[in-house]
C-alpha cells in the first residue's frame, strides 16, 4: 500500500485495474468489504468508503444480500476517466519536464514512438 494516497482510493483503484486488466468482467462479483479487510487487514468500514466510491461513479452496482457486481460500462467510464486524468495532469507534467530537459519535439516523438513499439508487443 502507499502511504501518499489514502487506503479507499487505493483499494478502489485495485479494483478499476482489475476490471481494465479484464480480470473482472461485466456482471461480476467483487470481492467484499470483509474480503478486502481481512486481505489488506484494513478497517471493514475503509474497505466500504473503496467500494461505495466506486458505487458512486457507476463502476460497481449492489445486489442486495449477494455483494457488489460490475456495470455493463465500467471499463468505459475506467478509460474515459484515466484518459482525462492523463490529458490534464500527467502529459503536462511529462512535457514540461521534456522542455525542462531541451527535448526537442521531434525527438520526443521519436522516443515515444520507440518506447511504445517495445512495450506493444
Amino acid at each position: 500500500m502507499n502511504d501518499a494516497i489514502p487506503i479507499y482510493l487505493q483499494i478502489a483503484q485495485i479494483i478499476e485495474d482489475d476490471i481494465i486488466s479484464g480480470r473482472y468482467q461485466m456482471d461480476d462479483k467483487v470481492p467484499s468489504t470483509n474480503e478486502f479487510a481481512k486481505l489488506l487487514q484494513i478497517n471493514p468500514a475503509t474497505a466500504g468508503k473503496g467500494l461505495n466510491d466506486l458505487v458512486n461513479q457507476e463502476i460497481l452496482y449492489k445486489k442486495r444480500g449477494m455483494g457488489m457486481f460490475v456495470t455493463e460500462n465500467a471499463r468505459n467510464i475506467i478509460t474515459k476517466k484515466r484518459q482525462h486524468a492523463f490529458s490534464h495532469y500527467l502529459l503536462p507534467d511529462f512535457l514540461k519536464e521534456a522542455q525542462q530537459l531541451d527535448i526537442q519535439k521531434d525527438e520526443l516523438i521519436k522516443m515515444i514512438e520507440e518506447i511504445y513499439d517495445v512495450t506493444s508487443d
